[in-house]
């Protein structure tokens, strides 16, 4: 039986001084002992600050590292590219016009059939939201808006629960209003991992950081419910 994996974090992730925690568990989840991990930095427009953190942080744990751009010369075969990896990892930036991109290559379709193959999907900020079918974005200029994303997971998303001081506030106003639907958010160094559709993990690099459940009450109240992680070590999890 295939699992069909992701692991949607909050930020906090490929950071030179990291304890790499979460990508720990992360590879772990793809049962392999040296996983081939591809990172797929669209959203920042393949910035060589983007890719080179991905390439510091996975150097130093026991994997195959890569990356896909779409910005220089991307591989003339790219669901060959993309499907013989164990872990596929999507960085932060600007998720709008990364979901641009990929459809003009035609990624998300070879996405879709990598996660149906149990290649395990994950990333943080716009590499946590695009998952979802809406997520909160700040891909415009002004206030955090609702943005449609690819919809492998039911639900909205919102990263940086509380590493970006707007995003709570914003994940309310817009639940509240029902311009979104009811989701989950995460603080930084915090992921979401599901098995298909299911949340099977909560899982935390910061002590006293969380994940939350979201939605809106038939009063149009907004609740927030807490979701206690499992604290992840340096050396993996607990």
């Amino acid at each position: 039986m295939i699992l069909k994996q992701i692991v949607a974090m909050g930020g906090g992730v490929l950071l030179p001084d990291s304890e790499r925690a979460l990508e720990r568990y992360i590879l772990s989840c793809s049962g392999k002992t040296s996983p081939r991990v591809l990172f797929v930095p669209t959203a920042s427009g393949d910035a060589a600050v983007t890719v080179s953190a991905f390439y510091e942080t996975y150097a130093a744990l026991d994997c195959h590292p890569s990356h896909l751009p779409f910005f220089r010369r991307t591989p003339a075969d790219l669901r060959t590219s993309v499907l013989s990896s164990d872990v596929i990892h999507v960085g932060g930036g600007n998720t709008k016009s990364m979901l641009h991109v990929w459809e003009g290559w035609g990624l998300v379709a070879i996405l879709q059939e990598a996660w149906e193959r149990g290649i395990v999907l994950c990333g943080s900020s716009a590499g946590s939201i695009c998952w979802f079918e809406e997520g909160v974005t700040d891909s415009v200029a002004g206030e955090l808006t609702r943005l449609a994303c690819l919809g492998f997971l039911k639900g909205s998303n919102c990263p940086h629960y509380d590493g970006e001081k707007e995003r709570r506030p914003a994940y309310h106003r817009l639940v509240g209003a029902g311009d979104l639907g009811a989701g989950f958010a995460a603080d930084d160094g915090v992921g979401l991992h599901f098995e298909g559709d299911t949340l099977r993990a909560v899982l935390s690099a910061r002590e006293g950081a969380a994940a939350y459940r979201v939605e809106r009450g038939d009063d149009g109240v907004v609740k927030e419910t807490r979701l206690e992680p499992r604290l992840l070590l340096r050396t993996g999890a607990e």
